[in-house]
C-alpha cells in the first residue's frame, strides 16, 4: 500500500508539532509549514531520527494570499497526492476587554484562524478534487462555542472555524472529500 501524505499547517510547535510525530509514527509521509525555519528543520531532523519517515519543510505565513498556492506548486512539482490536510496554523493575541483591544491583535488572528485556512483549503481541497479523495482537518476551540472575558476576537475566529468547516463539509462531500 503507498504511503498516505499528511499537510500540516503550524507544525512548529503544540497540536501541529505532536500530530506531525503521531503521524510520522504511524508511517505517514509529511509535509510540515511554518513561520520558523529553524523549527521546522529541528522538527524534520527528530522525525527522520525516530520513524525514519519523509518530511518536507515549508517555511510560509498562512496569512499571506499567495500561501495556499504555494503549498500547491511544490506539491504538483513532487508530485505529491494529498490524502490529509490539518489546518492547525493558528493563535490567539491580546487578552484585553474590546473597547481596550489593539485592532493589530485583530487583524493577527483574522489573518491567520480564518484567512489563511481559507487560503489554503482552497487550493488543496482543488488537489483534492481533481484526485477524488482527501480529507480536510479545521483545528478548532472551545472558544469557538463558548466565549471568555478578553477573547472577544479570538472567540469569534474560531466560531468561524467551526462554521467554515460545516460549510466546507457540505460543499466537499459531494467529490468525496471528508472535512471535520
Amino acid at each position: 500500500m503507498p504511503t498516505k501524505t499528511a499537510i500540516i499547517t503550524g507544525a512548529t510547535s503544540g497540536i501541529g508539532q505532536a500530530a506531525a510525530l503521531k503521524f510520522a509514527a504511524n508511517g505517514w509521509q509529511l509535509v510540515v509549514t511554518g513561520r520558523r525555519a529553524e523549527k521546522l528543520r529541528s522538527l524534520q531532523h527528530e522525525i527522520q531520527e525516530k520513524f525514519d519517515a519523509t518530511v518536507i519543510c515549508l517555511t510560509q505565513d498562512v496569512r499571506h494570499p499567495g500561501s495556499g498556492d504555494e503549498l500547491k506548486k511544490m506539491l504538483s512539482e513532487k508530485q505529491i497526492k494529498p490524502d490529509l490536510l490539518i489546518n492547525n496554523a493558528g493563535l490567539a493575541a491580546g487578552l484585553l476587554p474590546l473597547h481596550n483591544s489593539e485592532i493589530s491583535d485583530w487583524e493577527q488572528m483574522i489573518d491567520t484562524n480564518i484567512k489563511g485556512l481559507l487560503y489554503v483549503s482552497k487550493s488543496i481541497a482543488s488537489m483534492m478534487v481533481e484526485q477524488g479523495f482527501g480529507h480536510i482537518i479545521n483545528i478548532g476551540s472551545i472558544a469557538g462555542k463558548e466565549a471568555y472575558p478578553g477573547g472577544n476576537v479570538y472567540c469569534a475566529t474560531k466560531h468561524a472555524v467551526d462554521v467554515l468547516t460545516k460549510a466546507m463539509r457540505m460543499d466537499l462531500l459531494p467529490f468525496g472529500i471528508r472535512v471535520s
